[in-house]
């Protein structure tokens, strides 16, 4: 999911445009939690299931993860920059930060789980950034959780926008990162692959210190 925007908090459908003008239909309700297609809820509930420890959420948006997590009694921070999404999470009953992730934030070196979902990795359009700043997040023992783009094999580097009706958002670098993509970016962030699973068409990767 590209950074939060509130049109992907209002709006009923809204769009990715890239560059070269093709254009993509966003899981606006899932992002938000309310999908109630089986898949969307079986991976959630399976993601939730693998993050037993203390767990904060690079780009938590309207904090689904972060809300279900508080209620299994587990600590859990939300990190997100738009001030309406985090809103939206601590409704929810989600602790969250209107705060840029590579600003300092509370607990660095100690979480036990950093959750990296939604395409999130490619925030800033530079998977390895955000992988190296999840890797100062997380306790010796700790995991990096990274959802990965199962079309694409390396890094997809994109300039695109978001589109919803007449509103129109700003460019902005994105990227999309695949299985061999991540390889080269868990190296670079002294990180390693321990797992890739396939969880409802989906594909989550579980990276751990060097």
């Amino acid at each position: 999911m590209p950074p939060t925007h509130d049109l992907i908090l209002r709006a009923d459908a809204c769009f990715l445009r890239h560059a070269d003008g093709t254009l993509d239909r966003l899981p606006v309700s899932r992002w938000r939690g309310e999908s109630t297609d089986p898949g969307d809820r079986a991976f959630d509930e399976e993601l939730v299931s693998r993050c037993p420890g203390t767990t904060i959420d690079l780009g938590c948006g309207p904090g689904r993860f972060v809300a279900a997590l508080t209620a299994r009694d587990r600590v859990a921070l939300g990190v997100d920059h738009s001030r309406a999404a985090v809103a939206e999470a601590r409704r929810r009953g989600a602790v969250a930060l209107c705060r840029n992730i590579f600003d300092r934030l509370p607990g660095e070196g100690r979480w036990q789980n950093v959750l990296v979902m939604d395409g999130n990795v490619g925030i800033g359009g530079n998977p390895t950034r955000v992988l190296r700043r999840a890797a100062t997040l997380i306790d010796p023992a700790g995991v990096v959780h990274v959802e990965l783009d199962p079309d694409v094999e390396h890094v997809d580097h994109q300039t695109v926008r978001l589109e919803s009706g007449g509103s129109v958002g700003p460019w902005f670098p994105w990227a999309r990162l695949g299985v061999l993509g991540l390889e080269d970016a868990a190296r670079q962030s002294a990180l390693e692959v321990r797992s890739i699973r396939r969880i409802a068409e989906r594909e989550v990767a579980e990276l751990v210190s060097r």
